[in-house]
């Protein structure tokens, strides 16, 4: 079994079998061995708090060090994902309703908007578009529903 597997499963039977992390998932886990460095991006559904980015990388470390799976010498990274990386999961649209985003579709083109809800087949973006009425133009909210299946990436956008 590979790292990342066994990685994979430890987390997974964390998550189901400490209250404490009930509401946390795996967003990614990343090997290099050649630098032997491992990073795990955890999420919640609800705060994700350095204090559980902490007590993980301990956790993980006893299972690592315990059976020698990286050496003596690694690297372990344990943080959330962090912003400037994709949304994966439908639970991290849900958590980040109401954030701007930037999708950018499988063929390359991007839209920008709000996000206002994410079910499990689709999110939906609002935005404000300018129409022209004769010589007027006329400021309006749209809704842009867009299924998971077009959707290559999807960023949050911060606000300064």
């Amino acid at each position: 079994m590979e790292l990342t597997e066994k990685i994979t499963q430890l987390l997974d039977e964390k998550y189901t079998t400490d209250e404490a992390y009930h509401d946390c998932f795996t967003v990614d886990i990343e090997y290099r061995s050649n630098s032997n460095r491992l990073h795990v991006f955890i999420d919640s559904d609800s705060a994700m708090t350095f204090e559980k980015c902490h007590r993980i990388s301990r956790y993980l470390e006893s299972f690592i060090d315990t059976n020698n799976w990286m050496g003596e010498k690694y690297v372990l990274e344990v943080s959330s994902p962090g912003v400037n990386r994709p949304l994966k999961f439908t639970r991290q649209y849900v958590k980040n309703i109401g954030r701007d985003l930037e999708v950018t579709f499988l063929d390359k083109t991007t839209e920008e908007g709000t996000l206002i809800k994410a079910d499990e087949t689709q999110i939906v973006l609002t935005k404000e578009v300018v129409e022209k009425d004769g010589k007027k133009k006329i400021k309006k909210q749209v809704e842009i529903e867009i299924p998971y299946t077009n959707i290559h990436k999807a960023i949050v956008q911060l606000i300064f």
